[in-house]
């Protein structure tokens, strides 16, 4: 078995088996590299792995630190260090929103600390797109992609249909000071929405996404997000005369 192994890897051209590793995921180039040690120098190589790190960093500088041992080892401590900006944001927010809902104010701040952590597209995909997580986070991470990356909605799209969270839904209620009429302030008034994922992406949901953009600023006094509740299937509704 081994000897067939053997033959196989000295028939496999060597750019072939080049263009085979390149097109695999990390993990599963992490586990062909496993196989053998004709495919653990292979997936190691240098040109792979600086590839993989300037397609998920398209910021990434080129040189390398002189005190790495190549572009796996500079992809793998980045990969670390997202993880642990990653891990506070997810641990910001949900220590936030312990009530259900999130104010709009520490809404932007994680959304700002992505961007001072530098999330890259690939990252929030990763760590923010997850099924499983919390959808105020599902959204954290749509909006940082929106408006921080200036991603292409379809794009965004896609990958959440991919991630199985676009029919994600979240409810928000903002409130705004009530107008003037014949020198009178007529009572404040408050809207509420829900919201999936999918509507921020089209046209459904600019309203909303530019009330979650914008924040607590002139009229609008308050935005408040919460988590929606699975057995509304009302997608608007706005009330007047809330004081």
């Amino acid at each position: 078995m081994k000897q067939s192994k053997r033959n196989i890897q000295r028939a496999l051209p060597l750019d072939i088996a080049l263009k085979i590793a390149s097109s695999l995921q990390v993990l599963d180039l992490c586990s062909l590299g496993g196989c053998s040690r004709f495919w653990r120098g292979l997936c190691g190589s240098d040109s792979i792995w600086e590839s993989i790190a300037k397609q998920r960093w398209p910021s990434l500088h080129s040189s390398l630190d002189p005190n790495t041992k190549g572009w796996k080892e500079i992809y793998l401590r980045m990969h670390r260090e997202k993880v642990g900006c990653a891990a506070e944001v997810v641990g910001f927010v949900e220590q936030c929103s312990l009530s259900g809902s999130i104010d709009v104010g520490d809404y932007q701040k994680a959304i700002e600390d992505l961007s001072s952590m530098q999330f890259s597209f690939e990252d929030v995909h990763i760590f923010l797109f997850k099924p499983k997580l919390n959808v105020l986070l599902n959204l954290v991470g749509l909006h940082y992609c929106i408006f921080c990356l200036e991603m292409p909605a379809d794009r965004v799209m896609d990958t959440l249909v991919g991630c199985k969270i676009l029919e994600h839904k979240v409810h928000v209620k903002w409130w705004k000071l009530g107008r003037w009429f014949h020198g009178f302030r007529m009572r404040d008034e408050c809207c509420s929405c829900w919201v999936s994922l999918e509507d921020l992406l089209t046209g459904k949901g600019e309203e909303v996404l530019g009330v979650l953009h914008r924040g607590a600023v002139h009229e609008v006094f308050r935005v408040e997000i919460s988590i929606s509740n699975p057995k509304s299937t009302s997608w608007c509704q706005s009330t007047q005369g809330e004081g």
